[in-house]
């Protein structure tokens, strides 16, 4: 063990001397004398004139890029986003009839006056109003809602309009730049600005209902800002704002609709005013160990038919509650929720092959969906 050597302190105070002698001398040869001058740091560069470096292209060459022109795609989008206001009747808890007033946030999608919104920002409402970037302000005329998917149209009595281009949202990768524009607070359309923290989201927002295909982003998102658009750099319209996840501790989880989900959904709203979908004509349930074990069921995953409507299609192809559908239209079935969401991709009147097992044999079915 290397033990300390005791020096006296006059020793130590020489040496610093010493040392700082030696290092006034560093770099100042061709310099001599008691007057020399020292040498200065350079002047250090302006940061307004660095350019950000980006990884090298494939070459190895250094490729420069400057930060996104975030305001230019703000004054393109903006005029087109609107701050919507709605009053609705509720009762305090002695049944006492008053009036409460919210606020969101929609978009122009079509020039005729169509805004898209979400669901929950105009149910229930008995008044929804929509204010334009201009300071006009319009009494909704048509209000169509489709809660499954937490979309919903608006219609307004005005043309003209500055309609948004709706972009692809397929083709989002992780780190690229969104910008979520609306009416945060109520007070006013604002922007904030972020990336693309994950695609093709599922979250459940209430029990039975779950979101599908949503984009994750760390965008600042705060009340009012539902059924804003999310957009890309481009001014393309990418997503439809709907939900953040608020809780102690988790910090920029906001999550927006996919435009590729949602379009076929505001489509049927604004031609038809509502959404219809394939039906199997059943109730089900996922399939679980636990379930399989109550039941006695053959697999331990799928969906289970708990009820089949009477004459309907699933009825028509001899399915029974009881049993278990494990591939539908050659997709492996394991929950419930998958069930549900295969059946929506498919069109009213199509024939699909689904598998599944009736006690401990295996079968199949064409089930031509209504």
């Amino acid at each position: 063990m290397f033990k300390g050597i005791k020096r006296p302190l006059s020793w130590l105070i020489a040496l610093i001397i010493l040392v700082g002698l030696i290092a006034g001398c560093v770099g100042s040869s061709g310099n001599s004398g008691a007057n020399a001058s020292p040498s200065l740091p350079p002047t250090p560069t302006p940061l307004s004139n660095v350019t950000p470096l980006a990884l090298g292209d494939s070459s190895g060459a250094p490729v420069y890029s400057a930060l996104p022109p975030i305001a230019e795609v703000v004054a393109r989008v903006k005029p087109s986003v609107a701050a919507i206001n709605v009053e609705a009747i509720t009762y305090d808890i002695f049944n006492r009839a008053y009036r409460s007033q919210g606020a969101g946030s929609g978009w122009i999608i079509a020039e005729n006056g169509w805004i898209v919104t979400n669901n929950h920002v105009v149910q229930g409402a008995s008044t929804v109003s929509v204010t334009l970037d201009d300071g006009r302000v319009f009494a909704a005329k048509e209000v169509h809602t489709d809660p499954l998917t937490d979309l919903a149209v608006i219609r307004i009595d005005a043309s003209g309009l500055p309609a948004l281009d709706v972009g692809d949202a397929n083709a989002l990768q992780v780190g690229d730049w969104v910008v979520a524009l609306g009416n945060s607070l109520g007070r006013g359309i604002s922007a904030t600005v972020g990336i693309v923290s994950s695609n093709h989201v599922s979250l459940a927002i209430s029990e039975g209902q779950t979101l599908d295909d949503l984009v994750q982003t760390d965008a600042a998102i705060n009340p009012g800002n539902s059924g804003g658009p999310l957009v890309n750099l481009a001014g393309e319209v990418v997503g439809i704002t709907s939900v953040k996840v608020a809780e102690v501790g988790v910090e920029g989880m906001g999550y927006a609709i996919s435009t590729n989900e949602a379009m076929p959904i505001l489509s049927q709203l604004i031609e038809k005013g509502y959404v219809a979908r394939p039906s199997m004509g059943v109730s089900i349930a996922t399939v679980n160990r636990r379930v399989a074990t109550i039941y006695r069921l053959a697999v331990e995953e799928g969906a289970l038919i708990t009820e089949v409507v009477k004459n309907g299609p699933a009825a028509k192809a001899g399915l029974k509650a009881g049993d278990v559908i494990t591939v539908f239209d050659g997709e492996k079935i394991t929950t419930a929720g998958e069930l549900s969401k295969a059946i929506r991709s498919k069109q009213i009147g199509e024939t699909i092959t689904v598998t599944y097992w009736r006690g401990t044999s295996q079968r199949t079915a064409n089930v031509t969906l209504g």
